[in-house]
């Protein structure tokens, strides 16, 4: 119902910054969302979420304290500040939306709705 499309998605040096946003077709005021990241050979993971209002946010540990979820729901818009990048980190991201739950967690199975995803490469 409704429509992502990822963007910011690019190849960075070890220890750099990338903001990747996340832009809906429609308000975003009523779902949950959330980035989920998926390497080559490995199955889709989770990186960050964020509730609908923007009160809670969770991170997968991997990424803990180097990257940052926010939204702008004025704008329909939802952001990953990606700092001290690493090697690992290097992925096709995607931006999901959750529309039955205030905070989707963890669990891509919790998602309703995907963006097609922007390649984040990392190089040492």
């Amino acid at each position: 119902q409704v429509q992502l499309v990822e963007s910011g998605g690019g190849l960075v040096q070890a220890g750099g910054s990338l903001r990747l946003s996340c832009a809906a077709s429609g308000r975003i005021s009523g779902y949950a969302m959330g980035w989920f990241r998926q390497a080559p050979g490995n199955e889709r993971e989770f990186v960050a979420a964020i509730s609908r209002s923007g009160g809670s946010t969770g991170y997968a540990d991997s990424v803990k304290g180097r990257f940052t979820i926010s939204r702008e729901n004025a704008k329909n818009t939802v952001y990953l500040q990606m700092n001290s990048l690493k090697p690992e980190d290097t992925a096709v991201y995607y931006c999901a939306a959750d529309a039955d739950t205030y905070y989707g967690g963890s669990s891509l199975l919790g998602y309703d709705y995907w963006g097609q995803g922007t390649q984040v490469t990392v190089s040492s």
